[in-house]
């Protein structure tokens, strides 16, 4: 019997199984919708649409430098620590991040479209694999790509922070700066900066810093007798302390406390005779900003029940 693509696009918004699937289960099941999602489910397809709808909130920020030099930081969630730290989990990561440094995908949905290494299939379908193989559902969530200069990659504690730092040199040997890119990305890591410099830092988070500033100065009893001259120099005082916690290149550097981040990277420059800069750097969080749900269990037994 011919089967329609509208029965072929119903089954598919049912089960979140691709088209060619779905067309087959249905044919398979002469039109019947329950025995085509039987089919599906014998074949360990429809079972993903379960586990795609599942938070994945946990997972593995990961970086890299492929043998291109280009540097890349990827994050890719699952739903438990457990499968983040599978070793079949982290070499599909790996595998990501290299497409990404080598296909120059725009965005996680052209990564999704580009072909899995050793394969002539797509990275979606080799990801729809993997959530039946794991048993878990799988999120590309994000990633960054650095092509030009010196790109330094840093990931810490197993992948809950993946860092890359990518710096512009002259007249310095790329591999001398690693040491320097890596203290960087440990610092970036530990202390988190939401700017690379002072300059990046715009005027209307500024100006709310100021008017924030002002308020607490003028509410100190201390500063009861002071002043308007006066207090707007305390404040513009405390700017530069803003600056000095959210800023990278003004933050006090963390190996060695006395000096900020921006001196010590011109003290190795002058060492090493050259000129470095760092141009920008990406640090992602596994699993920031994403909501977890929690799991109504009981909810979930009679929805399989039924």
């Amino acid at each position: 019997m011919a089967i329609s693509a509208k029965d072929v696009q119903k089954l598919r918004e049912m089960t979140g199984v691709g088209m060619m699937d779905c067309k087959k289960a249905l044919t398979e099941a002469e039109g019947d919708f329950d025995k085509a999602i039987e089919w599906l489910r014998e074949k360990g397809l429809a079972a993903q649409t379960k586990k795609a709808g599942k938070i994945a909130a946990e997972g593995v920020s990961y970086a890299i430098v492929a043998d291109n030099g280009v540097g890349v930081v990827i994050e890719v969630n699952s739903q438990t620590d457990f499968v983040a730290k599978n070793e079949v989990f982290q070499g599909f990561v790996k595998d990501l991040a290299n497409i990404v440094a080598n296909d120059d995908p725009a965005d996680v949905e052209a990564l999704k479209a580009c072909t899995y290494p050793g394969t002539d299939r797509t990275v979606a379908d080799v990801t729809a694999d993997k959530v039946l193989a794991i048993g878990e559902n799988i999120q590309v969530r994000r990633f960054v790509r650095y092509a030009e200069g010196v790109n330094v990659p840093y990931i810490h504690m197993g992948g809950k922070i993946g860092v890359l730092v990518n710096m512009a040199v002259e007249g310095i040997q790329a591999d001398q700066v690693t040491e320097l890119g890596k203290d960087i990305a440990m610092q970036i890591a530990a202390m988190n900066p939401a700017y690379l410099d002072k300059s990046d830092v715009d005027q209307a988070t500024l100006d709310k810093e100021k008017e924030i500033l002002l308020i607490q100065a003028k509410e100190d009893p201390k500063n009861a007798n002071k002043p308007e001259n006066i207090i707007e120099k305390m404040v513009m005082g405390r700017i530069g302390k803003y600056y000095e916690e959210n800023c990278l290149l003004q933050q006090a550097f963390v190996k060695e406390n006395k000096v900020s981040v921006e001196k010590h990277i011109a003290e190795v420059a002058k060492q090493l005779g050259g000129k470095i800069t760092v141009k920008a750097f990406t640090r992602f969080q596994t699993g920031e900003g994403i909501e977890k749900a929690e799991e109504d269990f009981a909810a979930e037994v009679a929805s399989m029940i039924h």
